[in-house]
């Protein structure tokens, strides 16, 4: 049997999710404007790997959101019905919300799935 020590995932482990961006400017109004997260860290062009880059979320919050510029297409978007970043809220979204959200850039759209 492996000894896994501390190298096992725990409820409190930090989460990190990266998804490449052809335009930053316009997904940050979408989740900062639109979905009310905050910017947690920024790094322009020349940062290392030579992406601009920032990371999303909430202060003190165990997973955050980090979205790298690739203007250039380099990493083709292949969204699917299931390609999907669900943020639960824990009740029905208000429709005051959803405006805010499509003004920021999202569209509302029907569920493939109850969930």
């Amino acid at each position: 049997m492996r000894d896994t020590g501390d190298m096992m995932p725990r409820p409190s482990s930090h989460l990190r999710i990266a998804r490449p961006s052809r335009d930053l400017a316009k997904a940050e109004r979408f989740w900062v404007d639109g979905l009310g997260l905050q910017v947690l860290y920024r790094a322009g062009a020349e940062a290392e790997g030579g992406h601009a880059l920032f990371m999303l979320g909430f202060p003190g919050a165990a997973w955050h959101l980090e979205l790298v510029g690739d203007p250039d297409g380099e990493t083709p978007p292949r969204p699917t019905d299931e390609d999907l970043l669900v943020l639960y809220v824990g009740e029905l979204v208000d429709e005051d919300v959803a405006g805010r959200i499509v003004e920021a850039g999202g569209q509302q759209v029907p569920a493939r799935n109850p969930y």
